[in-house]
């Protein structure tokens, strides 16, 4: 119950900080004669996608985290140092690096992309955007192994918890057109809007890059960086299955729905690990 608290605590905190970021945004590119880059449906729909996401995910790390996190933490070993500013970055560092395989492991495998698919199927990229989430990666399980290495070296769950909230509101504010590039050290190590921008493209060298949530070491040490100057034009949104409701209950459940009517369909249980856009290419498009 702790654990619940701590998420809705998060959204009371993050809430007015991310609607005030995206209000001057959005004022931002109206007076850059930019007024389409924010659809006020769109926008709602993003931010009732997030609010759904939020609170069942607070209730799946109760009812699925917390056991699953325990009963690895018992079988673990206690390391921490001395220094709790020295276990702050560790734990950071190690949440971030098994975020990064998490990411990757949502855009090479259907099952993953069922419960990511929703937050790339917006053909626009702003703040909003990144609220655009499904509680499907929450109760499917593979967020929860972002924060399982934290367990077996005898960190709580509720240290995981907010090292991985602290991951994802970083996450936030790199949902932007409006910040052009940083520092070269900056863009060098950590991830940044113009590597973000990157990642949400749907161009063949756009697919599959800049998995990165914190650190973009991780995409440069492992082979999937693209630098934006080389990704060439962006095009946002997906190629397959685009999303054709603005409704955030349907948005939050309709991969999820599509993975297992192609499963059906086909009579193929491969459909589960193959990459997401495998049924188009081996099948054909319907």
């Amino acid at each position: 119950m702790e654990d619940f608290l701590h998420a809705l605590v998060f959204i009371v905190l993050a809430g007015p900080v991310f609607f005030a970021v995206m209000f001057a945004e959005r004022a931002w590119l109206i007076r850059q004669g930019k007024t389409d880059a924010y659809d006020l449906k769109e926008s709602a729909a993003n931010i009732g996608t997030g609010l759904i996401y939020k609170v069942l995910d607070a209730l799946s790390i109760i009812f699925i985290g917390s056991v699953i996190y325990l009963a690895v933490q018992t079988y673990g070993f206690q390391w921490q140092s001395s220094s709790p500013l020295l276990n702050f970055i560790l734990l950071m560092v190690l949440v971030d690096f098994n975020f990064y395989w998490v990411h990757r492991f949502m855009h090479k495998v259907r099952y993953g992309w069922a419960g990511h698919w929703v937050h790339h199927s917006s053909e626009r990229f702003n703040f909003s955007t990144a609220l655009r989430q499904t509680p499907v990666v929450s109760f499917n399980g593979i967020m929860l192994v972002a924060m399982l290495p934290a367990a077996v070296i005898g960190f709580s769950l509720e240290q995981a918890v907010i090292a991985l909230e602290l991951n994802l509101f970083f996450q936030f504010f790199v949902h932007t057109e409006v910040v052009r590039k940083l520092p070269r050290w900056f863009e060098y190590v950590f991830n940044t809007p113009s590597h973000h921008r990157v990642h949400h493209g749907s161009n063949p060298k756009q697919i599959d890059t800049n998995f990165a949530g914190v650190l973009i070491i991780w995409d440069r040490l492992f082979g999937t960086f693209v630098d934006e100057k080389d990704a060439g034009e962006i095009r946002y949104g997906v190629d397959f299955r685009p999303a054709n409701s603005l409704n955030p209950f349907r948005l939050v459940i309709a991969e999820f729905v599509s993975m297992w009517r192609d499963i059906l369909h086909y009579r193929d249980i491969r459909i589960l690990w193959k990459h997401p856009s495998w049924v188009e290419e081996h099948y054909g498009r319907r």
